[in-house]
């Protein structure tokens, strides 16, 4: 058994989920018959120094959508590109996997997932996506973020505008 009894998963939306929820969600995706090509391209893998029992590394999948998702989400043929993501596993002493963290997407400009990452991505991806939370759809900044960026640059031009009269 590669996972422990008290298992949990854990991404950026979804969890923490105990191990029979994220088995029974996670097989019922059926990522790997939607996505028959799909390779995972882990690199960076490297031990936590403050938690050495757990490893953290870098994804970043390409797949193309030729199988049925989900049982039901039929192949539209689009090729994914999810973008780096950033995914750990911790184990315990019995070298099974204790917690399990996935779709941390650490650039969320490369792609074609509309910077989301893991399931989310791949359902974006391919135009699929049921998600009628903010978190699961691409990032777009709320209209405090536009106001927040836009004051900040008026403050950067009139400071400009001062420092340059003083020279």
């Amino acid at each position: 058994e590669m996972l422990a009894d008290d298992f949990t998963f854990a991404g950026p939306v979804v969890g923490p989920l105990p191990k029979d929820t994220f088995v029974k969600a996670f097989t019922g995706f059926k990522v790997g018959e939607a996505f028959p090509d799909m390779k995972a391209n882990p690199y960076n893998f490297h031990v936590d120094p403050f938690e050495p029992n757990r490893v953290w590394f870098v994804t970043r999948a390409v797949g193309t959508h030729t199988g049925v998702m989900m049982g039901k989400i039929q192949p539209t043929n689009i090729k994914v590109y999810s973008p780096p993501q950033a995914q750990s596993v911790t184990f315990n002493e019995q070298g099974q996997a204790t917690h399990l963290t996935v779709g941390y997407v650490m650039d969320r400009q490369l792609g074609n997932t509309g910077g989301l990452g893991g399931v989310f991505g791949l359902l974006h991806a391919i135009g699929k996506s049921p998600f009628a939370f903010p978190e699961g759809r691409p990032w777009k900044p709320s209209w405090q973020y536009r106001l927040f960026m836009f004051m900040g640059n008026l403050a950067a031009k009139v400071s400009g505008l001062f420092s340059k009269k003083d020279e």
